[in-house]
């Protein structure tokens, strides 16, 4: 293992000698993709200044993977894929429930008490502990999704591998994303955080205070917090537009647990449904 991150970075330095099918290459690279499999290693981790940072070895080592990988046919009966890589497999013994018409990628991880509707997620994606990936979610490659999360039915967390060195999505512990919310392009919510439903969050989007109209952010929704997608106005040389902003409209009290009835209520007050 302590060699690992510097075979695998030799080999992205070399990637154009690679072929498919290269025994040696791909024993390390599906070494690395194991450790992301069992929860071993993680893409990415919030460090002790609250900043993310990323292991790109083990991105380097997902992109390896599929240039050295074939497509062949994976049979999960009674469905037949044509795909480079295996499902994930072994949910029970992991303590994970899974319901018909999920599925997730090897080199996925589902931490114990997760459940998955009938979902997908993503090679090097990680799902914390007791979170629930709903209805028609997505979770894209190496976004982090933490412990105690809800996506809710439709949420799509984008998947970000390239360049290596890019942020992926970082959704923190005991968040909430409401109904048909888009997370993309490395965008963060903070822990305890509550997405109403609609919601578009990225890197560019400005995350502004309800109350004083001050910009927080571009892209990251404080922890927290109950967030909402909304607009604002922008002249052009062409004329007047509406560009999407995400509002903050409440602060949590730290710990608060969301309570469906009290969070909809603060949402009414501003005429706004999860």
């Amino acid at each position: 293992m302590a060699d690992l991150p510097a075979q695998i970075s030799a080999l992205w330095a070399n990637a154009a000698d690679l072929v498919a099918g290269d025994a040696d290459a791909d024993r390390l690279v599906s070494e690395a993709i194991g450790l992301l499999d069992r929860g071993e290693e993680r893409v990415a981790y919030i460090d002790g200044s609250g900043e993310v940072v990323v292991n790109e070895w083990l991105k380097q080592a997902i992109l390896l993977l599929f240039k050295l990988r074939s497509i062949e046919t994976i049979s999960a009966t009674p469905f037949e894929y044509a795909d480079k890589l295996p499902l994930k497999t072994g949910y029970q013994a992991s303590g994970v429930r899974v319901v018909p018409g999920a599925s997730a990628r090897w080199g996925s991880y589902l931490a114990p008490g997760a459940v998955l509707m009938p979902s997908y997620v993503n090679i090097g994606a990680r799902v914390g502990e007791r979170s629930m990936v709903d209805t028609w979610a997505t979770v894209g490659s190496c976004a982090q999704i933490g412990a105690d999360v809800h996506l809710a039915g439709g949420v799509g967390i984008g998947g970000v591998l390239e360049p290596p060195n890019a942020v992926p999505v970082v959704i923190e512990d005991e968040a909430f994303i409401g109904s048909r919310c888009m997370v993309v392009e490395g965008a963060r919510v903070g822990r305890g955080a509550v997405l109403g439903a609609g919601t578009i969050l990225n890197p560019s989007i400005p995350v502004i205070d309800a109350e004083t109209g001050e910009e927080i952010s571009r892209g990251h929704v404080p922890a927290w917090s109950v967030a909402v997608g909304a607009s604002r106005r922008k002249e052009f040389p062409g004329g007047e537009f509406f560009l999407p902003c995400v509002l903050v409209l409440k602060r949590l009290t730290e710990g608060e647990r969301h309570d469906k009835a009290q969070l909809n209520a603060v949402l009414r007050d501003h005429g706004i449904a999860t």
